[in-house]
């Protein structure tokens, strides 16, 4: 066995630029900049094409003479917050520089638009009033803006961040002809996949209860408990948890416990599933440690890229949070320094020229295809194609003893290998690692006791918290003796059986600083999350059902651990931990088979053994690609 200490080439068939932020100049916008601008502030009443009211506020530059264009953002979260007062938002100061109508506009149902609010409103939902959907009502938005608003030049952008994110993607289907350019920013493209509601079938239960709370709710939530995960831990079901928290009654809980696979009910609110051919050149921007919506740009990216005829589709990917880009700094990711001001960057380096050519008209140099942010080497770099086109894909090997490697496991002598239904042996051999998953004593998902305080950057904790759980599996490599750089999809593909019918599957790549660093103000030995995520065992045969385990034997299971571009630094070691729970972010699997998780009672919730194999027949690794 040779483990992980292999010399990779960093930059040979690297198909890609350094991204000078100091130096970059893409652009001379034709209007004069605004760095002193005032505004007027508007409230607009907008009526959509059933006669519906939709409520806007408008801040509008006064004494400019140039038409200017609008940026338009359509929120659920009020837009007469949004646009407060006479002061843009940080988010978009750097665009005010070249001078923006700026519009935020509240979407129907919510806050003081007229009609009925339905989360992530499929296109033809029963719900929705006769001939419209959230892209009708953008659509209908534009054509009263470039037609009321004085001074405006006729082109829209759309911009948006999390739900606002998939509006603004929303509003490029069917687009009015005025609507030059959209920006979809952390959009929950697909809330079953990947994005705020579910992970590859296991239900994110904080996310899902506060949401509908918050949204749907009258009062919100308040979790009497300091420490949320005593809270969720005793309430012993979604059902109780439902009645507890005072959400069942409301449409997206009904929605979730009704639904529990990725049948026609989500399938109907994916953007990727209704998105068009690329007619709207499109920024999507998406955060590599987003807690919410990591998913939904690279698959809204992808999508697109699929009929980009015109070469109109951008991606943005970086170190962020969830809207992280949004804030001012971007400097830090959690306690690792980044180097420079990456959000601000992203704000005057790229969004900027990119809203001022489609805009204003501004020259253009040439926009790269993707600028990425290639975190432990900590610079940005543009590619002309996502996943680079030179990236080589790899396998990194879960291994006995422990042990990772980019080589494969070699046979076994027949006599070495336990029978599959001896469920009592130990619990490490040359052919699998195993561990019991109790539901009652589930794996945290951050340090606790959680308040709540860090919801933001869970994803950069120190994962020493579970080191030493009986309940996590843990395989490291030796140090690296050369940087190794990964860059495009990350996915684990696990060979495992279970004494139940069940089961959840969470798998991290971290990496691990030396005992000793010099990075700055982390500890030595820092477990860095690169890339994890979760599904559910159910759905090993296909997402649109569930399918039992078969008891003790071997399964096939795939985990999407999405995209990343990332530099593991010599001196540094590759580690993936396995577990079966990640609580209380998402819910407990009772790990005996039941038809919706969501009905269960507590008596279905058992704790059961479960194996990860590494045979040469069940080889379970991680495919990277490596540059």
């Amino acid at each position: 066995m040779t483990c992980i200490s292999h010399s990779f080439g960093t930059t040979g068939g690297f198909r890609c630029a350094l991204f000078l932020v100091t130096g970059l100049a893409v652009f001379a916008p034709r209007s004069q900049a605004q760095p002193g601008a005032t505004y007027e502030r508007r409230e607009l009443t907008i009526p959509a094409r059933d006669g519906t009211p939709l409520f806007a506020v408008a801040l509008i530059p006064v004494a400019v003479a140039t038409p200017l264009p609008i940026m338009l953002v359509r929120t659920a979260f009020g837009a007469a917050r949004h646009l407060s007062d006479l002061t843009v938002p940080l988010a978009y100061r750097e665009l005010a520089q070249d001078g923006y109508i700026f519009v935020a506009q509240d979407i129907r149902g919510r806050n003081r638009s007229g009609g009925t609010f339905v989360t992530n409103r499929a296109q033809n939902d029963p719900r929705n009033a006769p001939g419209t959907n959230e892209s009708t009502d953008a659509y209908d938005t534009i054509d009263w803006l470039v037609k009321n608003l004085p001074n405006n030049n006729g082109r829209v952008g759309v911009i948006g961040t999390s739900y606002n994110g998939w509006l603004a993607g929303m509003a490029a289907v069917g687009a009015h002809a005025a609507l030059k350019a959209v920006s979809p920013q952390a959009p929950g493209a697909d809330t079953w996949l990947g994005d705020d509601f579910f992970h590859q079938g296991a239900f994110r239960q904080t996310q899902g209860v506060t949401y509908a709370a918050y949204i749907e709710g009258t009062k919100g939530l308040t979790i009497p408990d300091f420490d949320q995960y005593a809270f969720y831990q005793r309430i012993p079901t979604l059902d109780s948890l439902a009645k507890t928290t005072g959400v069942s009654h409301l449409p997206s809980w009904i929605g979730f416990r009704e639904h529990p696979a990725y049948d026609g009910y989500w399938q109907a609110k994916a953007m990727q599933r209704v998105l068009p051919t690329s007619s709207v050149p499109t920024l999507v921007v998406g955060g590599f440690w987003d807690e919410e919506d990591m998913l939904g740009p690279q698959l809204v990216y992808r999508t697109l890229e699929t009929s980009d005829t015109r070469n109109a589709n951008r991606l943005v990917l970086g170190p962020w949070a969830h809207n992280g880009w949004t804030r001012a700094g971007g400097d830090v990711l959690g306690p690792v320094p980044l180097g420079s001001k990456t959000a601000d960057e992203f704000r005057e380096r790229i969004q900027r020229p990119w809203f001022a050519h489609y805009l204003h008209g501004a020259d253009e140099l040439r926009f790269p295809e993707a600028w990425v942010f290639e975190s432990g080497a900590n610079v940005w770099r543009t590619f002309d194609a996502w996943p680079p086109r030179d990236a080589k894909a790899r396998n990194i090997y879960l291994r006995e003893h422990g042990a990772l490697s980019f080589d494969p496991p070699p046979p076994l002598p027949a006599r070495s290998l336990p029978r599959t239904d001896n469920t009592t042996g130990s619990m490490h051999t040359p052919a699998y690692d195993a561990y019991v998953s109790d539901p009652d004593h589930p794996v945290p998902y951050m340090p606790r006791p959680d308040d709540g305080s860090a919801w933001s950057t869970w994803m950069q904790q120190d994962q020493r918290f579970v080191d030493g759980r009986p309940d996590v599996l843990t395989w490291v490599s030796e140090p690296l003796t050369s940087d190794l750089t990964i860059a495009g999809n990350v996915a684990a593909h696990l060979f495992a059986s279970t004494s139940g019918t069940d089961a959840d599957w969470v798998v991290k790549l971290i990496d691990v600083a030396p005992d000793t660093v010099t990075e700055g103000p982390i500890t030595g030995g820092y477990e860095l999350i690169v890339n994890a995520d979760i599904m559910r065992g159910r759905y090993w045969k296909s997402f649109s059902a569930a399918h039992a385990i078969a008891r003790n034997r071997v399964t096939p299971f795939t985990v999407d651990l999405h995209d990343q571009l990332y530099r593991f630094k010599q001196g540094h070691r590759l580690m993936v931990q396995v577990q079966s729970t990640w609580f209380p972010l998402y819910d407990r699997n009772p790990q005996v088979f039941v038809p919706n998780i969501f009905k269960a009672v507590a008596t279905d919730f058992r704790a059961q053994q479960h194996r990860v194999w590494h045979t040469a027949a069940y080889p379970s690794h991680v495919s990277v690609l490596v540059l």
